[in-house]
């Protein structure tokens, strides 16, 4: 009896060992060409033990998928609705279709957060929400407390770390405050989620400080430590992601906002698309961050404490907007049919394992689409490519990504795989004016992998999209992405001597 006592005791520890830290939840996104079953998502998460997600979009099939689940959600009022909500009438609509009707279903959706907007204060939109974020917010909550949700259900908006600031001589956390063009708005955004108990919601990304400062201390982006820490006072901060958190509770206090709990609504690092973004710095970035929030840590400001954390992201989304870097294509902790990418312990506890990935996935057949040895027509090589990166993610063929070391020959099998795929191998599709030729030999190398995509495809656009047998079309211009199902961005290709570069400006 003892021994089994025992045994059990020891089942038990090795149980609750395997969850992951608490308050961890992953952003799912779904801008891709082929999306994976929301079915086979939810069961990833719940394989993964990952109990929080947070949407970008409200889409019926994935919230069936997650009924019943118990995983907590945060779904999404999109920017481009904001100024709609601004109307009372408009936000109770929109809460009792997106809201009341999942959470009274059978079985329900256990429903958390409304994110209203998302980073709508973004330097780069000039302004284009400013005047709605607000109204838009306090509608939507007030909605959530009409029809009986609001204890439950808070209302939130994620915000970029670009919202607060430190005086250029004085760049510490403790002199932080939010930019004075939205100093009056988020001022009334923190006291109102603060009256109404409801989290600041920020994102916070180390890597954008390597990207866009090639002068920052790169070991800063990271948690393992700085020979010369960040001084405030007698406050020593060896990492930017203190160094922002602290900023933005100090930010908060000068509004005379306190206590408020704060939810780090995106966090992560890219594994492709730019020099810096590998699985060897993601996997590190990661170790770091589930160390911190599985042991606690806390900040200097609010040391010891737990924090609410949403990984960005859960999937890669290879149809995403690149015009903030081709790195955007790549932030999933899985490839695009739910493979993992590289080892990383959500218990925070620092073992090297891996995560579970998908179940049950349908691939298309083990089939490529690569140059002919014996195609030799540079001119016409070029403009294919350039036809096929527009509707298939090359962004791997950036220099220092992926697929940046591929000869000529490589950089052009890559980009015809790429749509070859994309469009579901539909016969046709690996024509390219003769040039291209199907394959059963895996032409992946190294680093670089020619992925197959998941199957069934979906109905590209424009349908069929066969590859062009005589070049791009007539005038010379690849159809306009803009009556694309999804933003693909114009790729731009340099070509040095016969070696296809693969170097994109967006």
């Amino acid at each position: 009896m003892a021994r089994g006592g025992y045994f059990f005791l020891l089942i038990t520890i090795g149980l609750l060992a395997s969850y992951v830290v608490d308050g961890l939840g992953v952003n799912w996104g779904q801008i891709t060409t082929h999306i994976l079953p929301p079915k086979v998502v939810v069961q990833m998460l719940k394989d993964n033990k990952i109990s929080k997600v947070k949407l970008f979009e409200i889409d019926d099939a994935t919230m069936q998928g997650l009924a019943g689940s118990n995983i907590e959600v945060m779904v999404a009022v999109p920017n481009y609705l904001l100024n709609s909500m601004t109307n009372p009438k408009t936000a109770s609509q929109w809460v009792e279709k997106n809201v009341t009707k999942y959470l009274n279903q059978k079985p329900p959706v256990n429903i958390k957060y409304v994110a209203v907007g998302n980073e709508p204060f973004l330097a780069a939109y000039n302004g284009s929400f400013l005047n709605s974020t607000y109204p838009a917010l306090k509608n939507v909550q007030t909605a959530l407390n009409d029809a009986g949700h609001g204890d439950k259900v808070k209302a939130t908006v994620p915000l970029n770390a670009d919202i607060f600031m430190s005086p250029s001589n004085h760049y510490v956390p403790s002199a932080g405050y939010f930019r004075p063009d939205i100093s009056t708005q988020m001022s009334d955004i923190a006291k109102f989620l603060d009256k109404n108990k409801a989290p600041f919601t920020i994102n916070i990304y180390p890597f954008f400080n390597i990207y866009q400062n090639p002068g920052f201390p790169f070991d800063y982006a990271f948690f393992d430590g700085i020979k010369y820490p960040l001084m405030d006072d007698d406050i020593a901060y060896e990492n930017s992601f203190d160094g922002a958190y602290d900023t933005l509770i100090m930010a908060l206090e000068k509004v005379g906002v306190k206590n408020i709990p704060i939810i780090i609504g995106e966090v992560g690092w890219p594994t492709d698309g730019d020099k810096n973004a590998n699985v060897e710095l993601a996997e590190k970035f990661y170790r770091g961050l589930m160390k911190k929030i599985g042991n606690n840590m806390g900040t200097p400001l609010r040391p010891k404490q737990y924090i609410e954390v949403y990984l960005f992201g859960l999937l890669d989304e290879d149809a995403k907007d690149v015009s903030p870097g081709n790195f955007e294509r790549h932030w999933g902790l899985f490839t695009q049919d739910g493979q993992p990418k590289f080892p990383i312990d959500l218990t925070g506890k620092g073992r090297n394992i891996t995560l579970v990935g998908a179940k049950d996935v349908k691939m298309l057949p083990k089939k490529w689409c690569i140059l002919r040895s014996d195609a030799k027509n540079e001119t016409l090589i070029e403009e294919t490519i350039k036809y096929a990166c527009n509707y298939g993610d090359c962004t791997p063929l950036g220099m220092g990504c992926s697929c940046g070391n591929l000869d000529a020959a490589g950089n052009a099998s890559f980009a015809y795989n790429v749509y070859y795929q994309t469009m579901g191998q539909k016969a046709g599709s690996c024509g390219f004016s003769g040039l291209a030729m199907e394959t059963t030999k895996n032409p992946s190398s190294g680093n670089c992998t020619f992925a197959i995509r998941l199957a069934p495809p979906p109905t590209p656009s424009p349908p069929p999209a066969s590859a062009p047998e005589s070049g791009p079309p007539a005038d010379g211009k690849a159809q306009s992405s803009k009556s694309s199902a999804y933003y693909y961005g114009p790729s731009l290709l340099l070509l040095l001597g016969l070696e296809v570069v693969a170097s994109f400006f967006f």
